[in-house]
């Protein structure tokens, strides 16, 4: 039995103070004793969270982040953006992928993510053959997890066409490309890959409303069972505009008129949805899958969140294209966002004399938690995924209980993370992860070859 030892830790019900967590020996907290005495064989620390869960990542768009920021002979979007990444996928590889999302991986865990919601969609060879093993590129994306040590739950992505309507897949799109029957064999192959995996969970994603049909649509819903289901959706003023061409209704609208959207379904962006859509969004309740760097990143617009949230709605937050891997930077960015559309401070609070950064922390943790179907918290039972924070850091000092999570998401940082368990083993000490240099080298190999 290890046993961790800390000053204040926020639980369930709120902080407390003096301590003790033991963790057995596969790695879940089997006691939390508050109020407690250390002992000698203690390991001590300041401050405990619980680990955040990232619920949208394109581990591979690790690769290319920064490579679209020149502009065009016309205006960019996201469309433009999307043509980029068209190109740098045309020779990626699995062993490419592995190390690339191992990059990524320890980014996450560095900055204070625990748990991966991979929304993957780079299934085949460059000239869009299938592998003889369906789960050829997923198996990549468990190799990083588990050699990270980050949990992991893998979305395994439909995507069947270019546009509404049922139109024809695009040459860029040739990667991604399957029909119901060879999805099927994905995802029978892909349980065999996550087998090693502690905890793992597998759900799956129709990629959009653009990539599939209402008739596939309904057989996905039917293949996810009891798991996660994960879509992109109204992310684009275009996609809203093709939408009601094609349908006469908005894509939130559609979805929840045509499908069985309920609390296993999370909504990646949402960007673009009315007061009506935000309400009955609210009430099904899913999860608004947020990812305020990328979307900002992309000029995607910013979700109506302090009004979901008024409604009852729960969110959580994912780095997307992991153009910067950050819990704080998502958690600020999206304060800020809700700050500048409505000329307002604390937004996200939602209530008097309450702390936005706790608010924040605690409410995308328990809706990342429910979207990549998880227990999440340090509660008996649960996985002893931990980050201490350095309370020594310059924007922590003197600070206690909420007030450390406001200095941590709005002046610290990644920075300010001290250490990382992952079910009970410590995977970051002093900020660094344990096999950082391993991992950073593979990459910059791998990118050296993808960029000569």
């Amino acid at each position: 039995m290890k046993e961790l030892f800390f000053d204040e830790a926020l639980l369930p019900g709120g902080w407390a103070r003096d301590v003790r967590i033991a963790i057995d020996a596969g790695g879940r907290i089997a006691a939390i004793e508050p109020d407690a005495a250390a002992s000698a064989d203690d390991e001590r620390h300041a401050c405990a969270l619980p680990g955040m869960v990232n619920l949208h990542s394109h581990a591979f768009q690790r690769g290319m982040a920064g490579l679209a920021e020149r502009r065009g002979a016309s205006s960019d979007s996201f469309w433009t953006w999307r043509e980029a990444m068209y190109r740098f996928v045309d020779a990626v590889g699995p062993e490419d992928v592995a190390a690339i999302a191992a990059q990524a991986c320890v980014e996450m865990l560095e900055g204070g993510f625990t748990r991966l919601g991979e929304f993957h969609y780079l299934h085949h060879a460059p000239d869009g053959t299938p592998y003889a093993d369906p789960a050829c590129m997923a198996g990549a994306i468990a190799e990083a997890a588990g050699q990270t040590g980050i949990g992991l739950t893998l979305l395994p992505v439909f995507y069947a066409h270019a546009g509404f309507g049922g139109t024809t897949p695009g040459e860029g799109q040739r990667r991604f490309v399957h029909d119901i029957d060879g999805f099927a064999r994905l995802l029978e192959a892909s349980r065999s890959v996550l087998a090693g995996l502690p905890d793992a969970v597998l759900g799956l994603a129709p990629h959009s409303l653009r990539a599939v049909t209402p008739e596939e649509l309904r057989e996905l819903e039917a293949l996810a069972g009891h798991g996660p289901v994960h879509i992109h959706i109204a992310e684009q003023m275009r996609e809203v505009e093709d939408c009601l061409a094609w349908s006469g209704a908005r894509p939130v609208e559609w979805l929840l008129d045509n499908a069985r959207v309920d609390a296993r379904w999370c909504l990646v962006h949402a960007t673009h949805v009315t007061s009506g859509e935000t309400l009955a969004l609210a009430r099904s309740g899913a999860v608004a899958g947020l990812c305020p760097v990328t979307e900002a990143n992309l000029g995607d617009g910013i979700f109506p969140a302090a009004e979901f949230v008024a409604a009852g709605g729960r969110y959580g937050i994912g780095s997307d294209s992991n153009i910067a891997i950050d819990v704080a930077e998502e958690l600020r960015l999206l304060e800020y966002g809700q700050r500048l559309t409505r000329r307002e401070r604390n937004v996200m609070a939602a209530g008097a004399d309450r702390s936005t950064g706790a608010t924040l922390y605690r409410d995308a943790l328990a809706g990342g938690a429910q979207a990549l179907g998880v227990a999440a918290g340090l509660a008996l039972g649960h996985a002893a995924d931990i980050v201490s924070l350095d309370t020594a850091h310059p924007a922590l000092v003197a600070r206690r209980g909420d007030a450390r999570i406001d200095a941590f998401v709005f002046a610290g940082g990644r920075g300010a993370i001290d250490c990382v368990w992952r079910r009970g083993e410590k995977v970051v000490a002093g900020g660094v992860h344990r096999d950082r240099a391993r991992v950073r080298q593979r990459f910059v190999s791998t990118m050296e070859r993808l960029l000569a």
